[in-house]
């Protein structure tokens, strides 16, 4: 297969990809958010699939179009790449690093040809810039090397090889112009294109990587994060909750549980609409948590109803932050689009017990709560084992 050939397979793979995209973006207009990156990818497509489209046609067009223009879209191309592999990644590195980058490659590469540098030193500088926006890339692929999965290091190693490949084709090209041996210009320059088609997929499945690796994290989180209040649910609770009932047959300080259920919430679902209700529970999340320290941890039941775990904490402390925490829903005041709402709470506190299990520790602390209910709401209850529950202000 000649270079020209290889050329031609860059830009029809490249092409492929952008009507890939193209018809997969149409699907995600009707509901699916696109993922992270994903215009970006799109767009660095369409820039080397119209710059290798460009360089097929050398001789055929001007060469201002073949050869500066081709090269700068290319390498915006190989940038754009980098830059959706770390927006995959979470972080937005295309202004502050890639973008400079790219004009001093652009523009060194555009210098290099109104100068009359000769073709080999134009090589050099395309070939050294699309490697280091590869190395770029795989350094976004390879963040969390040490829990990352064997395909996704096995890529990242597989891109660096690349990466090294291309930028080694530019520095022979400029050092060795006429080969050596049986080095010759042609093996090295099919070396540098195959590298090239070989970036093409290895970037595809990186990016393609990186949005299924995201998106099963999202769905797994979903499975123990509840998506309005942004903390645990029950289900995320309970996992872990587990561990501390385990502990609690060893000596040491205890760990206190307090459920909290919001008086009357129905009313303000009914009144208000469930749009304000939303807004009242992430508010009333949102101050909880200013009243508690870093390990400990905050859970949604289900409704109105949270749970709070107090790791190394006593019944007399617990009943104290339990305190804290009523007096600051209460002060709350929730600002709706139509009204000023104010909340309070009721909780029940308890202890894990050595004996306890999930059901029992629930059950004790729901009766605590029953009876601050009982007993005219906005209050704290104090979980007994023999006598009941007792009040406690």
């Amino acid at each position: 297969m000649d270079i020209k050939t290889l050329v031609l397979a860059l830009a029809l793979g490249n092409l492929s990809l952008c009507a890939a995209l193209f018809f997969f973006e149409q699907e995600g207009r009707r509901g699916a958010q696109p993922a992270a990156g994903q215009s970006t990818w799109a767009l660095a497509k369409q820039f080397q699939a119209l710059a290798w489209g460009l360089l097929y046609l050398r001789g055929a067009l001007p060469d201002f179009l073949t050869i500066p223009f081709a090269n700068a879209l290319l390498l915006a191309g190989f940038a754009l790449d980098a830059s959706a592999l770390w927006e995959q990644a979470g972080r937005r590195v295309w202004r502050r690093y890639l973008l400079p980058a790219l004009g001093v490659a652009i523009g060194l590469f555009t210098g290099a040809w109104l100068m009359d540098v000769p073709a080999a030193g134009r090589i050099a500088i395309a070939s050294l810039a699309v490697g280091l926006f590869f190395i770029a890339g795989a350094a976004a692929l390879g963040r969390g090397w040490s829990a990352g999965t064997l395909l996704r290091r096995y890529l990242v190693l597989a891109m660096l090889v690349l990466a090294l490949a291309v930028m080694a084709r530019g520095l022979l090209t400029a050092l060795l112009p006429q080969g050596a041996g049986w080095v010759s210009p042609a093996l090295i320059q099919g070396v540098g294109i195959v590298a090239l088609y070989l970036m093409m997929v290895s970037g595809a499945f990186g990016y393609l990587l990186l949005g299924r690796e995201k998106l099963q994290g999202e769905l797994a989180r979903l499975e123990v994060v509840d998506p309005l209040t942004d903390v645990p649910n029950r289900r995320g609770f309970y996992q872990t909750l587990t561990p501390w009932i385990a502990l609690a047959r060893r000596p040491g300080m205890p760990t206190s549980l307090i459920i909290l259920n919001l008086d009357h919430f129905k009313r303000v679902n009914d009144n208000y609409g469930h749009p304000v209700g939303d807004l009242v529970l992430k508010a009333m999340v949102d101050v909880c948590k200013k009243q508690l320290r870093d390990s400990d941890m905050m859970g949604r039941l289900g409704g109105a109803e949270f749970a709070i775990q107090l790791p190394r904490t006593s019944l007399e402390d617990a009943l104290m932050v339990a305190e804290r925490i009523r007096n600051a829903v209460a002060a709350l005041p929730v600002k709706a689009e139509k009204a000023v709402i104010n909340m309070t709470a009721s909780l029940g506190v308890t202890t894990i017990r050595a004996e306890d299990t999930t059901v029992s520790l629930f059950k004790r602390a729901d009766e605590a709560l029953q009876a601050a209910k009982r007993g005219g709401r906005n209050r704290v209850a104090e979980a007994q084992a023999a006598t009941g529950a007792m009040e406690a202000s």
